[in-house]
């Protein structure tokens, strides 16, 4: 599996970037592409997203998505790159997904370039959809099932993993995890790839670095964390029904298995 570290991270001199993703791999959002240089030099390979969740978060959903195409048709020939996040609504509806869809200028030409984006409150069938037109689908948590890790989120995982897994409990196609580089939940799922900015939003709350082995700077605090998650990798197979049977009741606090 392909743990893209979520950048800027920032510290004086980037230095703290550079021990995330030497060597690594980066996902870069089109809203803050700062260190977008610093991952042409030094990563293995690198994803791009389309910054749809930053600017619906901050109140400004993004309608016009020119600028977006053309940053990405200066990209996608970088030898290193590996895929484009296809933009999205957020809280939109399938119809309004599907119309961004159609508008993407390598759909049919070079399909590899881009990957849509199932939400977790679109219907299944929308997934399968998606799953059987492109050859790696995002998926992004939304509406009811937007907090990640609890068990209505995990109820809708497995019932997504049921429908997108064969017999043989492989993925018809890649999956990318969005916001879902957490080992306990990738760990337990099948997919190719997965990102979060966990190492940029946690390397400077110093409160969370205390002891006497408390790494003592920013950048020995990013490679900490890079190694903890990266030495954990996703599910190979798919088990229908294992969520159900046993992991949720693993994952779930003492108050929550009471309630099922």
């Amino acid at each position: 599996m392909i743990h893209y570290h979520g950048l800027p991270i920032t510290n004086q001199g980037a230095t703290a970037a550079v021990a995330a993703i030497n060597a690594g791999h980066a996902f870069i959002s089109f809203r803050s592409p700062e260190q977008l240089s610093l991952a042409l030099e030094i990563c293995q390979s690198f994803a791009v997203d389309n910054g749809a969740f930053s600017a619906w978060k901050s109140g400004k959903p993004v309608t016009d998505w020119s600028r977006y195409y053309a940053w990405v048709g200066g990209l996608h020939r970088v030898p290193t790159f590996d895929f484009a996040v296809i933009p999205d609504v957020i809280d939109g509806d399938e119809a309004a997904n599907d119309e961004l869809l159609e508008e993407w200028p390598w759909r049919t030409t070079a399909p590899w370039i881009g990957a849509p984006v199932w939400h977790m409150h679109e219907s299944i069938e929308r997934l399968v959809r998606l799953a059987n037109t492109f050859p790696r689908v995002c998926i992004g948590s939304s509406g009811e099932f937007a907090a990640v890790g609890n068990a209505r989120w995990w109820d809708r995982m497995a019932e997504a993993m049921n429908a997108i897994c064969d017999r043989s409990g492989l993925p018809i196609c890649k999956l990318h995890g969005l916001r879902m580089l957490n080992p306990d939940v990738f760990s337990r799922l099948p997919f190719a790839s997965a990102d979060s900015t966990n190492i940029a939003q946690n390397i400077g709350i110093d409160s969370a670095w205390r002891g006497t082995y408390a790494p003592p700077s920013k950048e020995a605090r990013a490679w900490v964390m890079r190694q903890r998650i990266e030495s954990v990798q996703s599910m190979t197979f798919w088990r229908k029904q294992e969520i159900q049977e046993s992991l949720l009741r693993d994952l779930l606090s003492p108050k929550e298995k009471c309630a099922l």
